[in-house]
C-alpha cells in the first residue's frame, strides 16, 4: 500500500514521476545486463538513487532535447556510484541511503550553474507549483486544504511531500495514510521527529522564521524514523536516540548549509545520511551489543523487526551455538554444577559433574567400598558432538574410594575440537578404556571411553566442560546443551539450549525414528498438499546462508525451518496466510522427535500473526515499551492404535487472559506425514500430504 501510494503521488508531478520511472527501469536494465547480484537488484538497492535522480531532474529542470541526454548520463553515473558505494560501505555493514543521488545531482547542479552552457533550463522554482496552483479539481482541493488546515498540520503534510520534492498537502496526507497502514511505530516516530524539531527550534530560535518544510521532512522526520525503528529494534532507548539525533541534525544542516552555499548547492538529505551512517558505524564497533539492538535481519517493517527479534531471541539458538548433547546414555544426575561448592571454582567454575543415582538418591550399592559398587563406573562415555580428538590421557590408575590423585588432577581425559576455539573435555575416565587417539574424527554419540575414578576423584563420576583451547587444564567456558530431558516430580521436561543445575536428573532425548524421518526435508524434497478447496506443490530449498525453507509454487509462500536432529521447528513465514503451507507452519511450528507422552514442547509465535487487526494495531503503538499480546504454542505425542500423531495447540494471551485459538493434529504413517487437520478461526481444514520425492 505504501509503495502504491508513493508511486501514485510521484506522478502528481507527471514529468518528475515519468523521469523517476524511466531512471528506475534504466538502472534495472543496466545492472541486470552487466550481471550484478540478482538479490541486490531485486531489493531495489541499485535503482533507488536513480529513482530519486529522475524525480529531481523532472522537478528542477524544463524538458528539452538536451534534458534527456543529461538525464541518461547522470543516471548512468548514479548507477556506477551506487554500485561502488554499496560494495564499499556494505563491507562494514552500512547502507548507502541517498548518498549517490546527492553526489551525482550536485555534479549536475554545479555543471548547470557553471560559466559553460550545458543546455539545462532551470525551472523558476525548485519545487513545482503548477499542479496545486492550477484550476483543476485537485488543485482547488489542495488550495482549500492549504488555506483551512491548522498551521502545524499543514506544515506536517507539506514536509512529508518534500521527500518527493513537492510542496503539496494532498501528497503529504496520502503518504501519511500509507505510512500509517505500513507501520504504526514508524508513523509515531514521524510525529515525534516533527514535534522534537519544532520544540527545539522554539527554544533555541535557530531558525527565527521557522524550519524549512523540506528539511523537516527529508532530514528531521526521516532521521527519527530511521534511527528509532528501522536500523534499531524499536524500544525506549531507540526512541531516546532518535530524539537526540534529531537535535544533532540542527548542527549538521547549519554546518553543511554554510559550506555548500559557497557553491550554491542545496543540502538535500545529506544530514540524514551522515547521522544514520555515522551512528550505525558507531554502534557496530561495540564488542557487546547492550540493550540498544541493531536489526539483525531486515524485514522492512519496524513491527515485524521487533516481533521477530523478540520471538527469535531465544528460539534461534541453533544458529548461535554449536550443538552439544549429553555425553552419556541413560539417566544421570548432576552432582556438582556451575560454581560448585567443591571443585568448580574460579577459572574452572563452568563445569558439570555427573553420577548415576538410584531411587534413594544413592550413587552406589552397598557396601560402596570399591569403584565397581558405583552405578556410573564402567558406563560408556560418548562424544558430545562431531569433532576431532586433540588430546588423550589414558594411563592413570583409578583411585581407591575416598582417595584422590592431586598430581594428575584431571585423570584420564579426552579433549575434542569441534570448531576453531571450541573444545569439549571429559575427565576421570577409567584407565585403558579410551577408544580414540589424537587425530581421530568422532561423530556425536560415538563411544570414546568408560566412566572411571582417576585423578582428583574420591568416587566415580564424569566431569564435563567446554573450553576454548586444547590444553587439559584450560579454563572453562559456560555453554548449553542443545537438547535433553530433565525429570522432576515424575514429569519429563524438554530443555533446549540450557545448562543443567545441581540435582537435575538428565536423559538424552529418546528419538522416535518414524517421527524423525517424517520431518526430514532435505533440499529437493517435494510434496503436494491437498484439501477440499486447494492444492499446493511445495519444495525444500537452501538459500545462500545455508538456511532451509519450503517454497509453494502456487502461492509464492515461503516458510523457513530448522531440523537439528532432535527438533523440527519453523523460524519465519512470508506470504499468503490462507495457504495450506501457512496452516502447516502453524500446526508443525515446533515438533520434538520423541514418542514420550510426558514431553510437551512449548514455544511462542511472533505477535504479528494475531488475526485481530484492531488489537494488533493497538499493540503496535505501544510495542516498543509494553507488550500485552502473546501467542503461545505447545505440541506433544498423541498415542494411537495405528500410526503416530502429534497434537498441537495455540493460545492467545491478552493482558493475562488466555484463549485457545488453534488445535491441530499431524498424522504420521510409513515414516512420512500422512495428513494434518487444523481448526483455526472457526474453520476446520483437513489436508492430505503426498510426498513426491526426497
Amino acid at each position: 500500500m505504501l509503495g502504491a501510494i508513493l508511486l501514485l503521488v510521484s506522478f502528481f508531478n507527471p514529468v518528475a514521476g515519468l523521469c523517476g520511472l524511466c531512471c528506475a527501469i534504466f538502472s534495472l536494465a543496466v545492472t541486470n545486463l552487466l550481471g550484478y547480484r540478482t538479490e541486490t537488484i531485486n531489493a531495489g538497492i541499485y535503482s533507488f538513487n536513480s529513482l530519486l535522480l529522475g524525480i529531481a531532474f523532472g522537478s528542477f529542470y524544463n524538458v528539452n532535447t538536451i534534458f534527456f541526454i543529461w538525464l541518461t548520463l547522470a543516471c548512468l553515473f548514479t548507477i556506477i556510484v551506487t554500485v561502488v558505494l554499496v560494495e564499499r560501505l556494505g563491507r562494514s555493514g552500512l547502507p548507502v541511503l541517498s548518498l549517490p543521488f546527492i553526489f551525482c545531482f550536485w555534479a549536475v547542479l554545479l555543471a548547470a550553474n557553471s560559466i559553460f552552457h550545458t543546455g539545462l533550463e532551470p525551472k523558476s522554482s525548485y519545487i513545482l507549483s503548477e499542479l496545486y496552483n492550477g484550476t483543476g479539481n485537485l488543485g482547488s482541493f489542495h488550495e482549500y486544504l492549504y488555506l483551512n488546515l491548522p498551521f502545524y498540520l499543514n506544515l506536517f503534510f507539506r514536509s512529508l511531500s518534500a521527500i518527493l520534492f513537492q510542496n503539496n498537502v494532498i501528497t503529504g496526507i496520502l503518504i501519511s495514510l500509507g505510512l500509517l497502514i505500513h507501520s504504526r511505530i514508524a508513523f509515531s516516530l514521524l510525529i515525534i521527529g516533527f514535534i522534537t524539531a519544532l520544540c527545539f527550534n522554539n527554544i533555541t530560535h535557530v531558525y527565527p522564521d521557522g524550519i524549512s518544510y523540506y528539511h523537516l521532512g527529508a532530514n528531521f522526520m526521516l532521521t527519527s524514523v530511521a534511527i528509532g525503528s528501522f536500523f534499531t529494534i524499536p524500544s525506549l532507548r531507540s526512541y531516546l536516540w532518535a530524539i537526540l539525533c534529531v537535535l544533532v541534525v540542527f548542527v549538521l544542516i547549519n554546518a553543511f548549509t554554510s559550506l555548500l552555499s559557497i557553491y550554491n548547492l542545496p543540502v538535500f538529505s545529506l544530514p540524514f545520511c551522515i547521522i544514520n551512517i555515522g551512528l550505525l558505524y558507531f554502534l557496530l564497533l561495540r564488542r557487546h551489543p547492550g540493550k540498544l539492538q541493531l536489526v539483525p535481519i531486515q524485514h522492512y517493517s519496524p513491527e515485524r523487526n521487533l516481533y521477530q527479534f523478540i520471538n527469535q531471541k531465544s528460539r534461534l539458538n541453533d544458529l548461535k551455538y554449536f550443538r552439544f548433547y549429553l555425553p552419556f546414555m541413560g539417566s544421570w544426575t548432576v552432582s556438582q554444577g556451575y560454581d560448585g561448592d567443591i571443585t568448580h571454582k574460579g577459572d574452572w567454575s563452568k563445569a558439570l559433574d555427573f553420577v548415576i543415582e538410584d531411587e534413594e538418591k544413592h550413587s552406589y550399592k552397598l557396601p560402596g567400598t570399591l569403584p565397581q559398587h558405583f552405578y556410573c563406573f564402567n558406563k560408556p562415555v560418548l562424544a558430545c558432538g562431531d569433532g576431532v580428538v586433540t588430546t588423550v590421557t589414558d594411563h592413570i590408575e583409578d583411585n581407591i574410594i575416598g582417595e584422590v590423585n592431586t598430581k594428575d588432577n584431571w585423570g584420564n581425559t579426552v579433549v575434542i575440537q569441534h570448531l576453531d576455539g571450541l573444545y569439549s573435555k571429559v575427565s576421570h575416565l577409567k584407565k585403558k578404556s579410551i577408544t580414540v587417539k589424537p587425530g581421530d574424527v568422532v561423530k556425536q554419540g560415538d563411544q570414546i571411553g568408560l566412566c572411571g575414578n582417576s585423578g582428583r576423584s574420591p568416587e566415580p563420576h564424569l566431569h564435563f566442560q567446554v573450553q576454548t583451547t586444547s590444553y587439559i587444564d584450560a579454563k572453562t567456558l559456560a555453554y548449553p546443551f542443545a537438547g535433553y530431558i530433565s525429570r522432576k516430580a515424575n514429569k519429563n521436561k524438554f530443555n533446549s539450549f540450557e545448562v543443567p543445575v545441581k540435582e537435575d536428573v538428565l536423559n538424552p532425548v529418546d528419538i522416535n525414528a518414524s517421527i524423525k524421518r517424517a520431518f526430514d526435508f532435505p533440499p529437493g524434497y517435494t510434496a503436494i498438499i491437498t484439501s477440499a478447496t486447494a492444492k499446493e506443490s511445495i519444495e525444500a530449498f537452501t538459500d545462500e546462508f545455508n538456511q532451509t525453507y519450503f517454497y509453494c509454487k502456487e502461492t509464492g509462500a515461503t516458510a523457513y525451518f530448522i531440523n537439528n536432529g532432535t527438533l523440527f521447528y519453523f523460524t519465519s513465514f512470508y506470504g499468503d496466510k490462507n495457504s495450506l503451507l501457512y496452516y502447516f507452519y502453524l500446526s508443525a511450528y515446533k515438533i520434538i522427535f520423541s514418542s514420550d507422552e510426558d514431553v510437551i514442547v512449548h514455544d511462542s509465535l511472533p505477535v504479528q500473526l494475531s488475526t485481530n487487526k484492531l488489537q494488533l494495531w493497538l499493540q503496535d503503538v505501544v510495542a516498543p515499551f509494553y507488550r500485552f499480546i502473546s501467542i503461545n504454542y505447545s505440541s506433544r505425542y498423541l498415542p494411537q492404535k495405528t500410526g503416530l500423531a502429534i497434537k498441537t495447540v495455540q493460545f492467545k494471551q491478552i493482558f493475562g487472559r488466555q484463549k485457545q485459538t488453534m488445535t491441530a493434529t499431524i498424522n504420521i504413517a510409513d515414516n512420512s506425514i500422512h495428513d494434518f487437520d487444523i481448526q483455526i478461526n472457526g474453520r476446520d481444514t483437513k489436508a492430505e500430504w503426498i510426498k513426491e520425492s526426497t
